[in-house]
């Protein structure tokens, strides 16, 4: 089945960043999906330095998947961006949300620790019981 669907980065050699997420039809019965990145890192909004962010996406899929390699992609472009962890967070769970329309989406980013502190961001979208 994978072999008849028209990737644009599995498969393929990509040598950029792409904010493009793809997906593929989510088997059935999978009620749950976890995807997580501990090599994330983005810029901060006001001094330009960067941030190490772990990142995990949990989501309950409806009708598509994420297909990973195009997430690797994705999560390559937030590299230049500036965005504060929170906004991060939020800008991530609005992008899974948009691309698969799963029935429920929770992004978590923890950044690693600048002046000692350590900051956790989660952001929802969709319900609880689905749909």
């Amino acid at each position: 089945m994978e072999n008849q669907m028209n990737f644009r980065a599995l498969g393929q050699h990509v040598t950029t960043p792409r904010r493009d997420l793809e997906t593929f039809p989510a088997p059935d019965h999978v009620d749950l999906v976890s995807l997580s990145s501990d090599e994330v890192t983005s810029l901060c909004p006001i001094t330009g330095q960067p941030d190490w962010e772990t990142v995990t996406i949990d989501y309950v899929p409806d009708k598509l998947c994420i297909e990973s390699k195009s997430l690797k992609l994705y999560f390559w472009s937030l590299r230049d961006e500036g965005a504060f962890c929170e906004a991060l967070a939020a800008q991530i769970a609005s992008d899974i949300f948009e691309a698969a329309r799963p029935h429920r989406c929770t992004v978590t980013v923890v950044q690693k620790p600048r002046g000692g502190i350590t900051i956790r961001a989660v952001a929802s979208r969709g319900s609880e019981q689905g749909g």
